[in-house]
């Protein structure tokens, strides 16, 4: 039977790309990439929104962006659901929205809480959940992106070290992004198109695992 799993995140999922100030070519979006590798085996479904935080109010934003709070409804709209692959935290770092590896931990950790608690349609069981670490912010000259994440950089080198014991807490699976893929210094944010389809890649082991495949 094929496997389903969603992918939620933020512009890392959706693919910004900070050279064109546009979209990545889908081919080249890590969960694009994702599913290439797996074929017919499971169904990648893509849940990116530019901004998204794990749990906070963006009071800037033009949509919503807290992950929490949008969450249940996405689970209810893709299930059933094999697995759920979070890869958010880095709009967490922003100093209008909370500013710290520790607060993003703790929005994980309420997402987590958030799937397995959920309401099911029809008896579903839960998904598996894969957290992973979203690549460290590196130094930019784009002074809009800079100012906007004052601690970014030392903050976010946090989040791997926070979401692997997180993980190991809350029996999920866990990746290192920064273990594969390096972020632009175009804004410090982003992924060139290389290095979102690297991590693509590099989920592409512990999902075959965590799926049985």
């Amino acid at each position: 039977m094929t496997k389903t799993v969603l992918c939620y995140g933020d512009s890392l999922t959706w693919g910004y790309d900070a050279e064109t100030i546009g979209r990545h070519a889908y081919e080249d979006r890590w969960s694009s990439v994702l599913q290439k590798a797996l074929g017919s085996q499971a169904r990648v479904i893509a849940e990116g929104l530019n901004g998204r935080t794990t749990a906070f109010d963006d009071h800037l934003a033009d949509c919503d962006r807290n992950g929490a709070r949008v969450l249940p409804t996405i689970l209810q709209t893709h299930a059933p659901l094999d697995l759920i692959i979070i890869l958010l935290g880095t709009n967490d770092m922003k100093s209008v929205v909370a500013g710290s590896a520790f607060a993003a931990c703790q929005g994980i950790a309420r997402l987590v809480r958030l799937v397995r608690n959920h309401a099911w349609p029809f008896d579903y069981d839960p998904p598996d959940i894969l957290i992973v670490a979203p690549p460290v912010i590196t130094e930019t000259a784009n002074a809009p992106f800079a100012a906007s994440f004052p601690d970014g950089i030392g903050e976010s080198a946090k989040l791997a070290t926070l979401y692997r014991d997180l993980a190991d807490e809350l029996n999920c699976g866990f990746f290192d992004g920064g273990s594969v893929a390096v972020t632009t210094p175009l804004d410090g944010i982003h992924l060139d198109a290389a290095n979102t389809r690297a991590l693509g890649r590099g989920v592409e082991s512990i999902v075959r695992m965590m799926l049985g495949l």
